[in-house]
């Protein structure tokens, strides 16, 4: 029975696990952490996505049409919390208007169902906002996505796998046998590596001897969530137009599972990859990061818009400006700080953001290096192709 290592326990690890695992592979899962989704799973805001933003064709546009269905189903057959809300993508003046049809144009190219509406019609699902128009998008969902980690892990080890809580991966080389890893609590000889580490996934794949094809810059998303007492503001989800020329959506509200509504994120660069505040700092990564030449490359693209993304983490008045664009009744008083999370985004070093899942092939390995938002919608899917590299190349 072919043994496969899988690094990382967050909802793409635990996926890929289950379904190497359910393929009949001896499987063993390493996670640096004591708890399973310490980091992104765990940190985001817990939407199922629709596939609405994405190039069509691309692999995050034909995963988050199934994702949404497998996910959907999973949680359904699992007992997850979860519930297709739907949201509103909302142009708040008419100069955004032109923006939000061209959106509606790639929902209808993406197969995603949505639909135009009137002002009138986008307050029958969201009384508090403010619109000229908006999209409506019926698939779009919210979940408990550390609830799927817990169900995939017990399907990991009901298959016959194990996850190894507190077991840092350290390095790993290619072999004529297979791979041979080094953890912190050990070695282990096995026939495949599956790198899923998400923040830490380059590092890994530089530690397995594979250059890859870009580096992982951390930017923090900062979250405020609506105060007890006014989540009434707030139904499902509300989004602003994008700019296309932005490489984030901006902030926006999210009614969570729990029945809290998130409001964020911004972006802000991160001073270490798991730097969920100002004040984390790790100076070796720090470092790194800023001798990489895409950050600087990005950033003169995109430096004003990043001195606005610092302005608003400094100032609660003016991250509630932003919310109040979407839901005017917001104020500063309504919002209070919640949990930040860190994306994990794979810069190329010209400076262009990957803006598709990004998978590398080693001799024996397979290397997740780039699977931001959607990722955990369509965690199914990647598992499923991550399984494929494995099978078809042993």
């Amino acid at each position: 029975m072919p043994h496969v290592v899988v690094v990382g326990s967050g909802i793409v690890g635990l996926a890929s696990a289950r379904a190497l695992a359910q393929q009949g592979h001896d499987v063993t899962v390493l996670e640096k952490e004591e708890r399973l989704a310490s980091h992104q799973t765990g940190r985001n805001s817990g939407v199922i996505h629709s596939g609405l933003y994405y190039k069509p064709g691309s692999h995050k546009a034909l995963m988050s049409r199934a994702g949404v269905r497998s996910m959907t189903a999973y949680a359904e057959d699992r007992g997850i919390a979860h519930e297709i809300c739907g949201k509103l993508v909302v142009a708040t003046r008419e100069s955004e208007v032109p923006a939000l049809r061209a959106l509606a144009e790639r929902a209808q190219q993406n197969g995603v169902p949505s639909r135009l509406v009137s002002a009138a019609e986008a307050r029958e699902h969201e009384p508090h906002v403010a619109a000229v128009e908006a999209l409506r998008v019926d698939s779009t969902g919210i979940i408990d996505y550390p609830g799927v980690c817990v169900a995939l892990a017990e399907d990991v080890t009901e298959a016959g796998g194990q996850v190894l809580l507190g077991a840092r991966f350290e390095r790993a080389r290619s072999t004529t046998d297979g791979v041979d890893v080094l953890t912190s609590q050990g070695r282990i000889s096995a026939d495949w590596l599956v790198n899923c580490a998400g923040l830490q996934s380059d590092v890994v794949a530089q530690r397995s001897g594979l250059v890859p094809e870009a580096r992982i810059v951390p930017f923090r998303g900062e979250y405020f969530e609506l105060v007890p007492g006014r989540e009434d503001l707030v139904r499902g989800l509300i989004y602003p137009v994008p700019d296309p020329a932005l490489p984030f959506l901006g902030v926006h509200l999210t009614k969570m599972i729990n029945g809290s509504v998130h409001a964020g994120p911004n972006a802000v660069f991160a001073f270490a990859r798991e730097g969920y505040r100002w004040r984390d700092v790790n100076v070796r990564e720090t470092a790194s990061a800023l001798a990489w030449p895409g950050l600087w490359r990005l950033a003169g693209r995109f430096g004003t818009t990043g001195v606005g993304e610092v302005v608003r983490s400094a100032s609660r008045r003016v991250f509630a400006r932003s919310l109040a664009r979407l839901v005017p009744d917001i104020g500063v008083d309504d919002i209070t700080p919640s949990p930040a999370g860190v994306r994990a985004q794979a810069l190329r070093r010209d400076g262009t953001m990957v803006d598709d899942f990004l998978i590398q092939r080693a001799q024996n390995q397979v290397h997740v290096l780039n699977a931001p938002s959607p990722a955990a919608t369509c965690a199914l899917e990647i598992a499923d192709h991550v399984a494929r590299q494995v099978t078809q190349g042993a």
